[in-house]
């Protein structure tokens, strides 16, 4: 009998070793990004509330919230977010950390109830919890960070033919969508502005982990600025966020934010989560049970993700949010395009 308990003690804690110290720094660098970059959404908002107190509304084409100090503060805390992000990803394998984005949604609302005093509807408080139910069960079943000791060795992952493969799908489904279909339908139809953001996405996330790979071991001693992978890794990344910001620019400025940012969410992690498997292997050092398990998390943080902005405009009864923007003066305070997870209640009866 104590032979059998010690038998199924050591299976226990093989299959289960706890989080590497890696994987913890990604972590709080990811929750780090969410506090920052959730804060900034309220913190420009007010700054844009208050220049347009006094010139013309960013909604309507004014830029007097560039003279506006809290604004600039607002912009300060979400680049100091993004830097995080950044980082988190050159600790934390991509499974993790990008999931961990809707928590920004979570300090967003919060912080709107509390300082904007725009109304938490009580299933949006249920969509807080399942994003924190769901962000927690994948962070305790994570993979562990693939041992990398040079930027080579992620250009011999990436060269790998499974992931060339997927690449070059990206990019001709891409180039599809951009040459043929976004110009007949991008107006009216949300998928293809998303489906472009969220397949570049897939790769930025893919060369910023890379990117944010060689710069820890360089400032770890093992310089890898002077290969040429470094520098091709930097270029992709560049390339990529300009044309992923692009079209998420018009997919807000087309669509309601309501609309663009859950679709968005949805196909940038699991575009990403599939590029990170394919590339980095995450789910080879890990059994079926913690794959099942991280896959019912990403599912919970979906869906509350979904709940969150479904009742984002309701007040007590059900309000159908638009698809398409009305005209840009139309928003009360010219702020949709800030990606608030709230609007304030008034703006229901503002005609």
């Amino acid at each position: 009998m104590a032979a059998s308990e010690v038998v199924v003690a050591a299976a226990t804690s093989d299959s289960y070793k706890g989080m590497s110290s890696d994987n913890i720094k990604g972590l709080v660098l990811a929750l780090s990004s969410s506090i920052f970059i959730g804060a900034s959404f309220i913190v420009k908002k007010k700054g844009l509330k208050k220049a347009g107190a006094s010139g013309i509304r960013a909604g309507v084409g004014g830029y007097s919230y560039l003279y506006e100090p809290l604004w600039w503060v607002g912009m300060i805390t979400m680049i100091v977010g993004e830097i995080a992000n950044f980082a988190a990803y050159a600790f934390a394998p991509a499974i993790l950390v990008t999931p961990l984005g809707a928590l920004s949604i979570i300090i967003s609302a919060v912080l709107a109830h509390i300082i904007l005093r725009e109304k938490l509807h009580i299933f949006g408080i249920l969509g807080c919890a399942l994003c924190v139910v769901g962000s927690t069960t994948i962070v305790l079943h994570a993979p562990q960070e693939r041992e990398i000791e040079s930027v080579k060795e992620v250009w011999d992952l990436a060269t790998e033919p499974a992931f060339l493969f997927y690449a070059a799908l990206v990019i001709a489904v891409v180039l599809v969508l951009i040459f043929h279909y976004v110009p007949q339908y991008g107006q009216t139809h949300i998928m293809f502005y998303i489906g472009v953001c969220s397949l570049v996405g897939s790769l930025s996330v893919m060369s910023v982990k890379a990117l944010g790979i060689a710069l820890k071991l360089t400032l770890s001693g093992m310089n890898q600025l002077i290969y040429p992978q470094t520098w091709t890794f930097a270029l992709v990344v560049t390339v990529c966020v300009l044309t992923q910001m692009n079209y998420l620019n018009k997919a807000l400025d087309t669509f309601n934010t309501a609309v663009v940012s859950p679709i968005y969410y949805v196909m940038f992690t699991s575009l990403t989560i599939l590029a990170s498997v394919i590339m980095f292997k995450d789910w080879d050092r890990q059994n079926p049970t913690q794959i099942v398990t991280e896959m019912c998390g990403f599912v919970t943080i979906l869906s509350g993700t979904f709940l969150l902005h479904k009742t984002k405009d309701m007040v007590d009864g059900s309000t159908a949010v638009p698809l398409r923007h009305p005209k840009h003066g139309d928003e009360e305070d010219g702020f949709g395009q800030e990606g608030i997870p709230l609007k304030r209640q008034e703006s229901l009866r503002t005609p």
